[in-house]
C-alpha cells in the first residue's frame, strides 16, 4: 500500500512572484494575504529570482513572459526546472500582456498550471488562486505517483478523483493525465479506445492529439490520416501533431518527411531548443546547408541570456556558414566566409581565456582558409595548434573531420568518423538522427574526396576543355553532397546535352539526368535558369516526346 507525505497547509505555502511591474506584485500579494498566505517573495529580475530559489523552496511560482532584460520567462522557467527549483510538485503560473498565437503556443507547450493575461483583475486573481489551492489538495496523491513514475497508481488516483462528483472542474485535467499514463505504460490500444470515448464528450484538441499518438504507435497511419489532417488546421493542435509526425518519420528513417514536419513545428514555436536542435540535425542529414545555418542562427538568438547560452552556439553558426560556403562559388561564397570570419574574430576576443575553445576556433579558422583555396595556411594552422585525432564532443569532432577531409588528410578524416561511431554507439542519449548523419558522412567522405565548391570548379574546367564525361562524373559526385542544388542539376543537364549526340548517355547517365530533372521540376527557378532548363529539356527529351 502506497504511503503519501502530508500536504503542506495553504497558510505555509511559499510563493515567488517574478514580474517587472510593481502593480502586479501589489495585486498578487494582497490577494494571497487575504487567502492567508504570508510568505510571498516578489522580484523584478531573473537574477534575483534565482538567488531567492537558492535560499528557499517555493511551492508556487508565478513568472512573467518578459521578466526583464536579463532573461525572459521561457528561459527562466527552463533554468529553474534544470536546477530543480521547479518540479512536478510546483504550481507554475505564467503571466503575460501579450497573447499572440506564437507566444500562446510556446506557453501551452511548457504546460504550466495556469496562464493569466495582464492587466490583472483582483477579483479574478482571488478566484484563480482559490482554484489553484483546491487543485493542489485534490491532486496531491496523484502528483506523488507521477513523481515516482508509478503510472498505474496515477491512473488509480485519477479514477478515484473522477468518481467524486464535486470535482468536475478538474475532470479534463485528470482525463489528460490518465491518457498520458496509458501511453507511458505502452498500452497503446487501450489509449486509443480511451481517447475515442473522450472525443464523444469533449472537443479539446489534446484528446485528438492523444489518439493520433496512440494510433501512430500502433502503425495505424492511414487510419489516422483524416484526424491528422483535421488537427493540422487547428491552432491549438497543429504543432504537437507536427512533432508527432516528425518523430514517427524519424523512427521509420524517412528523414526528408521528418525534416518537413520539424520545419513547420519550429515556425509555430521557435523558442524550443530541443526542437531547433533536431531541426539542425535533420537539415544536415538532408544536405540542406541553408536550413542548417538558419537553425543554428535561431538557436544562438533564442538562447541569449538563458541556461542554453554558450559561445559554442556562435561557433556552430561559423561552422554552418563555412559548410554553406563550401557549396557555393564566387561572391556568394566570399560573403559567407567574410561573415564567418568576422564572427570568428569576435569569438577569439571573448574566448581567449577559455582553453577548451581554442581548438574549435583554430579548426574553424583553418576551414575558412581552406575554403579560400589557401591550403598551406590551413595546414599551418592545424600544425601550429597541434590538432590531433582525439574524439571530444560530437560537434568538435565533426568539424575536425571536415577540415581533415578538405585538406586531403583522408586517413585522419576516416579515423575521426570511425571514432565517432564508437562514441555515439556508447551514448544512449544520442538520437537516431545524429547516428544516421554520421553514417552518411562516413559513406560520402570515403566516396568523394573534395567539397561541393571544388567539384563545381573542377567540372567547369572539364567542360571548358570539352571533357564532358569527366565533367558529368564530377557533377554526379557534387550532387551526392548537395542533392537539391539547382545549379548542379542544371549543369548536369547541360553536360548531358553535349554527351547525347556523341552517344555517351548510358543507363547510369539517364538515371542521374532523371534525378536532376526532378530537382529542377520541383524548384522555383529564376527566369534565366528557367530558360536554360527549357533548352536542355528540349535537347534531352525531345526524342521521347516525339515518340510519344
Amino acid at each position: 500500500m502506497n504511503s503519501f507525505p502530508p500536504i503542506k497547509p495553504d497558510k505555509n505555502l511559499n510563493v515567488l512572484v517574478i514580474d517587472d511591474q510593481a502593480l502586479v506584485h501589489e495585486i498578487v500579494q494582497k490577494a494571497l494575504h487575504e487567502l492567508g498566505v504570508e510568505n510571498v517573495v516578489c522580484t523584478q529580475t531573473a537574477y534575483r529570482a534565482l538567488r531567492e530559489c537558492e535560499r528557499e523552496v517555493f511551492d508556487i511560482v508565478m513568472l512573467a513572459f518578459n521578466v526583464s532584460e536579463d532573461k525572459d520567462g521561457f528561459h527562466l522557467f527552463e533554468e529553474l526546472r534544470l536546477y530543480g527549483h521547479i518540479t512536478d510538485a510546483t504550481t507554475v503560473i505564467f503571466l503575460s500582456a501579450e497573447t499572440s498565437a506564437q507566444l500562446v503556443n510556446c506557453i501551452v507547450e511548457m504546460q504550466p498550471d495556469d496562464f493569466w493575461v495582464k492587466p490583472l483583475d483582483r477579483r479574478r486573481v482571488m478566484s484563480r488562486l482559490s482554484h489553484m489551492f483546491a487543485m493542489r489538495h485534490t491532486f496531491h496523491k496523484l502528483n506523488c505517483c507521477i513523481e515516482k513514475e508509478d503510472f498505474s497508481g496515477a491512473i488509480y488516483q485519477a479514477d478515484r478523483i473522477l468518481s467524486l462528483h464535486n470535482f468536475k472542474e478538474f475532470h479534463q485535467k485528470l482525463r489528460r493525465i490518465k491518457g498520458d499514463c496509458l501511453i507511458k505504460l505502452f498500452a497503446f490500444k487501450d489509449a486509443e479506445e480511451y481517447y475515442s470515448e473522450l472525443m464523444n464528450e469533449y472537443e479539446a484538441g489534446w484528446i485528438r492529439v492523444g489518439k493520433v499518438k496512440a494510433m501512430l504507435r500502433q502503425e495505424k497511419v492511414e487510419e489516422a490520416q483524416p484526424l491528422i489532417e483535421e488537427l493540422l488546421v487547428r491552432d491549438d493542435t497543429r504543432f504537437p501533431v507536427y512533432d508527432l509526425l516528425a518523430q514517427y518519420h524519424i523512427q521509420h528513417a524517412d528523414y526528408a518527411s521528418a525534416y518537413s514536419q520539424m520545419q513547420q513545428a519550429c515556425e509555430l514555436a521557435p523558442r524550443n531548443m530541443d526542437r531547433n536542435r533536431k531541426l539542425w540535425d535533420l537539415a544536415r542529414l538532408n544536405h540542406d546547408r541553408h536550413g542548417q545555418l538558419k537553425a543554428v542562427q535561431a538557436m544562438a538568438k533564442n538562447a541569449k541570456n538563458s541556461i542554453h547560452d554558450s559561445p559554442m552556439l556562435s561557433v556552430n553558426v561559423v561552422r554552418a556558414s563555412i559548410d554553406l560556403a563550401s557549396t557555393k562559388t564566387g561572391g556568394e561564397s566570399d560573403l559567407l566566409l567574410k561573415k564567418a570570419e568576422e564572427l570568428l574574430g569576435r569569438l577569439k576576443n571573448t574566448c581567449s581565456r577559455q582553453p577548451d575553445m581554442l581548438e574549435a576556433l583554430a579548426i574553424a579558422e583553418a576551414r575558412i582558409a581552406s575554403s579560400r583555396s589557401d591550403k598551406k595556411k590551413a595546414e599551418s594552422i592545424i600544425e601550429n595548434n597541434s590538432i590531433n585525432d582525439e574524439i571530444r564532443s560530437v560537434e568538435d569532432s565533426l568539424d575536425k573531420m571536415k577540415v581533415f577531409h578538405e585538406l586531403g588528410m583522408r586517413e585522419r578524416c576516416l579515423k575521426i568518423l570511425d571514432g565517432l561511431k564508437s562514441h555515439i554507439a556508447g551514448d544512449t542519449l544520442s538520437n537516431e538522427v545524429v547516428n544516421a548523419y554520421i553514417e552518411q558522412e562516413s559513406i560520402e567522405r570515403q566516396e568523394v574526396n573534395f567539397t561541393t565548391k571544388e567539384l563545381k570548379q573542377m567540372a567547369a574546367s572539364h567542360y571548358q576543355n570539352a571533357r564532358y564525361e569527366p565533367a558529368f562524373d564530377t557533377l554526379r559526385q557534387a550532387r551526392t553532397l548537395s542533392p537539391d542544388d539547382t545549379s548542379i542539376a542544371l549543369s548536369l543537364l547541360k553536360v548531358a546535352a553535349q554527351l547525347k549526340p556523341l552517344g555517351g548517355l548510358g543507363a547510369e547517365h539517364q538515371e542521374v539526368v532523371e534525378e536532376a530533372n526532378n530537382v529542377l521540376t520541383a524548384a522555383k527557378l529564376a527566369p534565366q535558369q528557367q530558360e536554360k532548363y527549357a533548352d536542355y529539356k528540349a535537347s534531352l527529351f525531345s526524342d521521347e516526346q516525339n515518340h510519344a
